[in-house]
């Protein structure tokens, strides 16, 4: 997977806006590192690590509204199923970091359909994602 991310600057690490939005959030204005990942968003919805990342924060908030969570997860899974190719496969291994937002969307997303008892709907995310990640490492990840 080719990952999208507008305003990345690949001369510039220091201008990465997924990494703006998670100081945000490390110095505690959520706010602010929401409206980034919004801002991600309405420039290029193919952004998958912004629904990622936006499902984090409110999983982090408020993981007991599992439904309202997984919509942002769900958002990031769907459009990356649309960007592979029909019928794929293959490995997205988590070594190869363009591959990463897709896996997180997925886990945070099996996540929430575990929290709200879809327990069969979970396991078929979950086993997608085992077989696009064999290697399961990024549940520490999340």
């Amino acid at each position: 997977m080719e990952q999208v991310l507008p305003g990345y600057d690949f001369n510039d690490p220091e201008c990465d806006p997924i990494g703006v939005s998670n100081d945000l959030k490390d110095s505690g204005d959520t706010q602010g590192a929401y409206k980034v990942l919004m801002d991600l968003c309405e420039a290029d919805l193919r952004c998958l690590d912004a629904h990622a990342h936006l499902g984090n924060l409110a999983f982090g908030r408020m993981p007991w509204e599992a439904r309202a969570v997984a919509r942002h997860y769900e958002v990031g899974f769907r459009i990356g199923e649309l960007s592979l190719p029909a019928g794929f496969d293959g490995v997205l291994p988590w070594g190869h970091i363009d591959n990463r937002p897709l896996l997180r969307c997925m886990h945070g997303f099996g996540l929430c359909l575990w929290h709200l008892g879809q327990f069969t709907e979970a396991a078929q995310v979950f086993d997608r994602m085992l077989w696009m990640n064999p290697s399961d490492n990024q549940v520490s990840d999340a």
